[in-house]
């Protein structure tokens, strides 16, 4: 078992502005390895290959999306497939738009730990009881997903549950969750962080995966 984080950066130019002196999708990326995400697809269009070029010594796998895709819920299920291609453990994605570049790597863990504890539940994690991104979904629900390829991510989550998908909430203490870009980081509220555990015991199975990919990255001698 293994979470997957899923980026989507629709806009390239705005996914390379500067986010408190890095790159939104950087800040991103760095934020979802730190905090066990593994593999992280970023799906873009990405047609001058600046993304690419912004990302190349970051472990992602990039991916761009059929001409066919719609923007919105197509592009995480193309995600979705590919960090299953890319890592066959994979058991969910974590739903996140570029845009949320303040997310904390600890909100990250907890919701590994969350999918650890009850892997068929949709879990989204919530500040000051505000739902908020990035939003786990249990690859289980990805067909059901593609069926809905004419929504918003958001949309198609919210049509999920209410076909009857469970969902948890998480209240994580995060502002990086509910706040993008468009707020500076210096002016977002305290973080708190989670009030206690929210599984227990934190799973070994994206640890172990990224320790192999740091192995496997180091260079031979």
């Amino acid at each position: 078992m293994t979470v997957a984080a899923i980026i989507l950066a629709p806009d390239t130019v705005a996914a390379l502005s500067d986010a408190d002196g890095e790159t939104a999708i950087r800040r991103v990326i760095h934020a979802a390895w730190s905090g066990g995400a593994l593999p992280i697809v970023v799906v873009a269009e990405d047609a001058e290959g600046k993304l690419a070029e912004a990302i190349a010594d970051l472990p992602v796998t990039l991916t761009r999306p059929g001409a066919d895709e719609p923007r919105g819920i197509a592009w995480f299920v193309h995600g979705q497939r590919a960090a299953l291609a890319a890592v066959s453990e994979t058991t969910a994605g974590l739903l996140w738009p570029y845009r949320y570049a303040w997310v904390d790597p600890e909100t990250v863990t907890s919701l590994v730990e969350a999918h650890g504890a009850t892997p068929g539940e949709i879990v989204r994690p919530a500040w000051s009881a505000q739902p908020g991104f990035p939003i786990l979904v249990p690859a289980v629900f990805t067909d059901r997903l593609a069926a809905r390829i004419a929504l918003h991510g958001e949309e198609a989550v919210a049509a999920l549950v209410a076909a009857g998908a469970p969902l948890r909430e998480l209240e994580l203490g995060d502002p990086g969750i509910v706040h993008d870009v468009a707020i500076s980081r210096s002016a977002l509220p305290d973080y708190q962080g989670p009030a206690h555990s929210t599984a227990g015991t934190p799973p070994e199975w994206n640890a172990e995966l990224a320790s192999q990919a740091e192995r496997s990255a180091e260079p031979a001698g």
